[in-house]
């Protein structure tokens, strides 16, 4: 399944929260990351949280985080 990865949406918040160590925690952001409106858990449908989990644990599966050496 391919998801829509635009900078912002469920898909790369996912990825990006993974990156950053941060926990699984459903959302994403309605134009661009911080600079437009914040979506969370309760107000996302199945398929976006779907989008997020799946950008996160694609993340995980490749295991990469950022280093924060």
């Amino acid at each position: 399944m391919s998801y829509d990865d635009r900078h912002g949406g469920p898909y790369d918040r996912g990825r990006a929260d993974y990156w950053y160590h941060r926990p699984w925690q459903p959302h994403y952001f309605t134009g661009g990351s911080y600079t437009s409106g914040l979506v969370v858990q309760r107000d996302m449908t199945t398929q976006e949280i779907a989008a997020y989990s799946a950008g996160y644990q694609e993340a995980a599966e490749n295991g990469e985080q950022k280093d924060w050496g």
